[in-house]
């Protein structure tokens, strides 16, 4: 008999026929080191549902037993079979678009530069206030959409394009209101400090009194984010003023996240390390006293390729960040200025070719240890009886496919909660 299965629960769903089954199993907690290379790996398997929630995964002789005339049937044809993915870590409330400064950026203009002339974020704050609500929800949903057909069904998305209190509340507010129009799980985080608005250049400490004073109480007393983050970056904020941000944060009961040494060494990973906070994200100059500092604390190390290759900058240091004992998780940190993508599909073979990691590792990073880096690791990220029913099933016969394989949508299907919601790339709810 498979372990977790309940004889007297009735399947209303049974996927059969997998030929390769990634559940994922494993410590309930983040994974690192060799935990890495494990992908709960079932061979000939099926999967049993009811009420949105597995009940069964194992041999499909097993499973199939909690089947009866009444259950639907999903032939899965021999492919693989893996958790919906997570993206821990997007910027995909915005409008406006900025493919006129990446021209710039490969005529050699550097992201501060740009940022300091007005450009980069300043000019997506620009767009973003002058965009009415309607608008934003209907991006917000096109890009929803966007990220479930290609295989992810929870994602984490950020304030921070509005850098005012009005602005940053009205941001959070539509984040509310298209997740729950989309079917897709949602994570909303309050980046104020993101960058200092222009009413309050030269005068970044006054910003940051505001964003303490004003902002995070309103944010945390209307409920409208789970976790607070911060640009923890040279020219943007530094880390007195990251800390003063984050501690009263915490303080509010918001979770953390830190954006942290992506352009410079800074003491980023070691702040998030300090104060317990969920991620770190980017990292691509770590300390090797930074990284000792994550794996201590158990903080997920959140590794964003994409934006790498757009900036043609170096790449995280992900294999050392493992072999420090440090869980890593992938996301797309989708935004139109640096990562101006919704598939956290695409990444996975990004990831192996630039960051040297294997499919397993790779996997890994962007199922599980994503879901626990949005703070979805106790129900996300793992296929297992009493787990929600979120999973994909892959046009491939080998997971390792999914690394190898780039430049077209994978993902045959698309289940939430036991419910087909995208078939071959075409949004069926939502």
């Amino acid at each position: 008999m498979t372990a977790g299965m309940h004889m007297e629960t009735r399947a209303d769903l049974l996927v059969y026929n997998i030929g390769q089954l990634c559940t994922m199993q494993g410590p309930d907690r983040p994974r690192r080191g060799a935990e890495m290379d494990d992908v709960g790996l079932l061979r000939h398997a099926a999967m049993a549902v009811a009420g949105g929630k597995i009940v069964a995964v194992g041999p499909e002789k097993d499973v199939q037993a909690l089947a009866d005339q009444d259950t639907r049937t999903v032939d899965a044809g021999g492919r693989v079979v893996t958790p919906g993915l997570w993206d821990p870590h997007t910027h995909l409330c915005y409008a406006g678009s900025r493919e006129e400064e990446f021209a710039w950026r490969l005529a050699g203009r550097g992201y501060l530069e740009i940022l300091a002339s007005g450009g980069g974020i300043l000019s997506t704050v620009r767009a973003t206030r002058a965009a009415s609500d309607e608008m934003l929800v209907s991006l917000l949903h096109k890009r929803f959409s966007q990220a479930l057909a290609s295989g992810t069904t929870g994602i984490e998305v950020k304030s921070g394009y509005g850098l005012s209190t009005v602005d940053e509340l009205r941001m959070l507010r539509v984040i509310r209101r298209a997740a729950g129009e989309h079917p897709i799980r949602v994570v909303a985080t309050f980046l104020g400090a993101h960058a200092v608005p222009p009413e309050f250049q030269g005068r970044a400490n006054d910003y940051v009194q505001l964003v303490i004073d004003e902002m995070i109480p309103a944010v945390a007393g209307a409920h409208l984010a789970e976790f607070c983050d911060v640009f923890c970056e040279e020219g943007v904020f530094d880390l007195d003023q990251s800390r003063q941000i984050l501690t009263h944060a915490r303080a509010a009961g918001l979770g953390l996240k830190v954006h942290a040494d992506e352009i410079a060494a800074m003491g980023g990973a070691e702040l998030a390390a300090e104060l317990g906070a969920t991620s770190a994200d980017h990292l691509i100059m770590v300390s090797p006293e930074g990284m000792a500092a994550l794996a201590r604390a158990g903080v997920v190390a959140v590794l964003l390729p994409g934006t790498s290759l757009t900036l043609g900058s170096r790449f995280a240091p992900a294999r050392e960040l493992i072999a420090a004992g440090v869980p890593v998780a992938l996301a797309t940190d989708g935004n139109p200025g640096t990562s101006p993508t919704e598939s956290l599909q695409a990444v996975v073979p990004l990831a192996a070719r630039t960051l040297g990691l294997s499919p397993e590792q790779v996997l890994t990073a962007a199922t599980v240890n994503a879901a626990w880096a949005a703070g979805r690791g106790e129900v996300g990220g793992v296929l297992a009886a009493g787990r929600p029913a979120d999973f994909v099933v892959w046009d491939a016969a080998d997971y390792r496919y999914l690394s190898y394989h780039y430049g077209s949508n994978l993902a045959r299907e698309v289940y939430i909660r036991g419910r087909l919601v995208a078939r071959e790339g075409v949004m069926l709810i939502g």
